[in-house]
């Protein structure tokens, strides 16, 4: 039975060479020796992930996708210095072990870390992992409890003041998914300048409580305990950590909630088993976050609201590069249906606003 994430063999046209990559680890990590394997995680659409053996040990890889130009969504440097900072105060996070930024060994900048071993769910359960509603619904509650951990890490106590500036993080974050869309939007996609429009009259004043923002936090962002799923060992993807307004963070992560009775258009672009019985709905996720924390979601419209947009984006500015033709990836084919449901959806929060 396999529950846990399995490696595959590397993509055509996403391999490495596994020469370059041994000589680089021997040279960076002490006591490492023996050959390498190189399989790569298939699931994703957005850093490239690769699983490598090497003298007993299991590591992972993560480079840029092949072509991406977006700097800010695939920096390596800066994940990996987040990590190194995290580490020590969050033991959710993987340890970092080395990073290089020298082209000529994979063409791309990337770094290396240790991989936390357990179960990563994705679109449907794996076969043989059954939760049952109480299960479910604990896994759902602890989800939002490391998060709102996250949210309550002292940023100046840990040394992470660089990670960004929560002065004007709000506009900053509108103005700039704003400018994004428009820049990768292709002939068949939605203008949605009815939602930046909104996004822009209705932006909160600055929190006067700035937190870590993840900015990718997911069900299939963290890894399960194999001997008991419902406990988190592990949180994964930093590479867009930075300092703002906790309850983006949280809009973000809920609008990839897909919930059991929502509409059939964003059923369909649907990525983890958010809908299986006894998985809190996006309301009781916003209360439980609400009672651990103490901060008032009351004008949380508007955060959803840029979670769905903010996701439009992503996925639009990944069709970009099939579109025109820069990946042959034909996963991404179907990703402009997921931009058209996810703007629909967000029509629908601002018609049904009360902000």
């Amino acid at each position: 039975m396999q529950i846990t994430d399995k490696a595959s063999p590397v993509r055509a046209g996403e391999e490495i060479d596994p020469a370059a990559v041994q000589n680089f680890l021997q040279e960076n990590i002490d006591g490492l020796c023996g050959d390498i394997t190189i399989t790569q995680f298939p699931s994703g659409y957005s850093n490239l992930t690769y699983l490598i053996e090497m003298g007993g040990r299991q590591m992972v890889l993560r480079r840029p996708p092949v072509g991406a130009k977006v700097k800010a969504g695939h920096d390596m440097g800066r994940e990996y210095r987040m990590l190194k900072a995290i580490y020590p105060v969050f033991p959710y996070c993987p340890e970092p072990l080395a990073f290089s930024e020298d082209l000529s060994i994979i063409g791309a900048p990337f770094f290396v870390m240790a991989k936390l071993s357990g179960i990563i769910l994705r679109k449907e359960l794996p076969e043989g992992l059954i939760f049952s509603p109480e299960q479910a619904a604990n896994l759902c509650r602890r989800l939002t409890d490391l998060q709102a951990e996250i949210h309550m890490i002292d940023v100046k106590k840990a040394g992470l003041d660089f990670i960004g500036k929560p002065q004007g993080y709000v506009q900053r974050q509108v103005e700039g998914w704003s400018q994004r869309y428009r820049k990768a939007r292709t002939d068949d996609a939605p203008d949605c300048e009815t939602i930046m429009a909104w996004l822009k009259e209705k932006m909160p004043p600055d929190t006067d409580r700035p937190t870590i923002v993840h900015n990718d936090y997911k069900l299939d962002n963290v890894v399960l305990d194999p001997e008991k799923p419902e406990n988190i060992i592990g949180v994964l993807d930093w590479e867009m950590t930075t300092c703002g307004d906790p309850l983006m963070d949280l809009g973000n992560s809920l609008a990839y909630w897909v919930e059991e009775n929502d509409p059939k258009a964003m059923q369909m672009m649907r990525t983890m088993p958010t809908n299986m019985p006894g998985a809190l709905t996006r309301q009781e996720i916003l209360d439980h976050y609400e009672m651990r924390t103490g901060r008032s979601t009351r004008q949380f419209d508007f955060y959803y609201t840029f979670g769905l947009f903010r996701l439009a984006v992503i996925a639009q500015q990944i069709y970009y590069r099939y579109y025109h033709k820069i990946t042959s990836n034909k996963r991404f084919a179907t990703l402009i249906y997921a931009v058209n449901a996810l703007e629909q959806t967000a029509l629908r929060v601002i018609e049904s606003s009360d902000l």
